[in-house]
């Protein structure tokens, strides 16, 4: 037990030194991410009075940007090179259909959910359930994208499946921690499957939520340890892009260790196996 604790604190160990290194490299995306965000706020005033076609436009601008910020986190971890404001304007389009493909997807299931929900006097209960499975099982699913090679969204839906069963333990077991303060606070479990539920409805490729969860978690944090709200709200408005670019990047690192290597290839690879 001692020795598969002694691996496991290494995969993050390492994952948290890549991180590190990566967002020295990257640090351009933070930037980017600030620059999207307000994109993102005026593509949604522009659609807002736009109906049907609004939404339509506003999910279009979504995969633009999600797929462009997945872009520059790939290049983060996989360049050796600082990235520059060229690289940002190159990231724009890429991965774009991989986002839409996957949202287009879901969207039928979801639109049909939420109507077959409405008059179930449980329908809030069963709906949190569904979305909290989708929350679980494509929780990877941004960096399948990026990482994995795929020919459709069910390729993606698949391989994120897999991974899942594989290394739930290893995968869930940081981001468990880091929703330490949310689970304990008077909401607690409702809160976290509020937030889990509004993650699982986008499958993590919803670039509002890819800011809205380290801003909550930020939060939650700053909250646990005593900061009063007036001073934690700026805080964490300041402190979102780089702990949601950093979020992404550990996600990417760890997730390329635990790919297609399995726990007992990973138990021969490690460093303890002799000790």
């Amino acid at each position: 037990m001692s020795r598969i604790l002694a691996e496991t604190l290494e995969l993050y160990r390492s994952a948290l030194c890549k991180t590190g290194q990566s967002l020295v490299r990257g640090w351009m995306t933070m930037v980017a991410v600030v620059g999207f965000g307000f994109l993102l706020v005026l593509a949604a005033q522009i659609a807002s009075p736009l109906g049907f076609a609004g939404g339509f436009l506003l999910g279009a601008v979504n995969a633009l940007l999600v797929g462009a910020t997945l872009s520059l986190i790939e290049q983060s971890i996989t360049h050796a090179r600082v990235l520059t404001f060229h690289d940002i304007l190159d990231s724009v389009g890429r991965y774009f259909w991989d986002v839409i493909g996957i949202g287009f997807v879901l969207w039928l299931p979801l639109m049909a959910l939420d109507m077959s929900m409405q008059t179930n006097p449980f329908g809030q209960l069963l709906s949190y359930a569904v979305l909290l499975l989708l929350f679980l099982l494509l929780n990877p699913a941004p960096e399948i994208i990026y990482q994995v090679r795929h020919d459709s969204p069910l390729d993606v839906f698949k391989t994120s499946y897999e991974f899942v069963l594989e290394n739930w333990i290893e995968w869930f077991l940081p981001f468990a921690l880091i929703l330490i303060p949310i689970v304990l606070s008077p909401m607690g479990l409702r809160s976290f499957f509020s937030l889990s539920s509004r993650v699982g409805r986008g499958a993590g490729l919803d670039f509002f939520q890819l800011l809205v969860l380290p801003f909550t978690i930020l939060g939650s944090w700053l909250d646990y340890i005593g900061i009063p709200s007036s001073i934690s709200w700026y805080l964490g408005l300041l402190l979102t892009p780089p702990l949601a670019v950093a979020m992404l990047l550990f996600r990417g690192h760890l997730f390329a260790s635990l790919h297609g290597v399995s726990r007992r290839q990973r138990r021969f690879a490690s460093p303890f196996i002799n000790k």
